[in-house]
């Protein structure tokens, strides 16, 4: 039996939405928080997760940033009533299958479901860090995350740790610059907007000290002046937020393999 995901901090919701779906002939699970619903999408690794985009505590996006970061290409549906068009837009940015706005007949939603479900998975899912055909290899390579947001650090250590990569994450410069001092990383993911001392700052000291790694800048900052002097600095790549993870992963693949040639 097919397994759904529901997501929403509205319980009434939730049982609307399995009991319209059972039946159709799916196993529903659901979820009123966020968290309670990354442990359930780690256990079951559902076919469809529909989300509620606002709800307190973590709110969709928040959650789909970590569904992304488990199973970049998991089939997920938002329900995005009030939704902004700078929410739309970020969901569209973490590849969301499908975006419904509340309110719209129930039908819609049981359409868009029957649609994914009938197109083939694109992947094997991954599931509690595994693979479903096994562990992912140790490709030996160091990646530093450096990044003030939290929820973006976290994602971005366990998506590569995933990929076989030993990741680890610092939230700001000092941190960073300490922790390569001791153990140089084959990688630097840095954001340019952290505080303190920011990215450009960063890049610059490892070049002081003739940091032989590759540098990938992350920024979400339009600041032109800002990014000149970063590229100033040369690093591999600048990648912008927020963040297409397999487009940075297949980046970090390209900038490592050139690093070794």
């Amino acid at each position: 039996m097919v397994k759904i995901l529901v997501i929403d901090d509205d319980r009434m919701n939730c049982d609307l939405l399995k009991a319209v779906l059972a039946r159709h002939g799916y196993d529903v699970r659901t979820a009123t928080g966020g968290l309670e619903g990354l442990n359930l999408f780690r256990q079951h690794a559902p076919r469809v997760t529909i989300l509620d985009l606002r709800m307190p505590e973590m709110d969709g996006l928040t959650v789909l940033k970590e569904i992304r970061a488990i199973d970049p290409h998991a089939p997920v549906i938002i329900l995005g009533g009030g939704a902004t068009e700078v929410q739309e837009d970020q969901a569209r940015g973490l590849r969301v299958t499908d975006f419904i706005r509340k309110g719209l007949s129930l039908d819609v939603l049981v359409e868009g479901v029957n649609r994914v479900v009938q197109q083939p998975v694109r992947k094997q899912a991954v599931t509690g860090g595994i693979a479903a055909n096994g562990p992912v290899a140790d490709t030996g390579e160091t990646v530093l995350v450096v990044d003030d947001e939290q929820l973006v650090r976290d994602l971005l250590v366990q998506f590569l740790s995933l990929r076989g990569y030993r990741a680890l994450g610092v939230k700001d410069g000092p941190e960073a610059l300490s922790m390569i001092e001791q153990a140089p990383p084959d990688l630097v993911l840095l954001d340019l907007m952290l505080p303190g001392m920011n990215g450009v700052d960063v890049l610059r000291r490892l070049r002081d000290r003739h940091f032989t790694g590759a540098v990938i800048v992350i920024t979400g900052s339009y600041d032109e002046e800002l990014l000149q002097e970063a590229w100033s600095l040369s690093p591999q790549e600048v990648i912008g937020k927020p963040i297409d993870l397999e487009k940075l992963l297949a980046m970090i693949q390209l900038v490592l393999v050139c690093r070794e040639c």
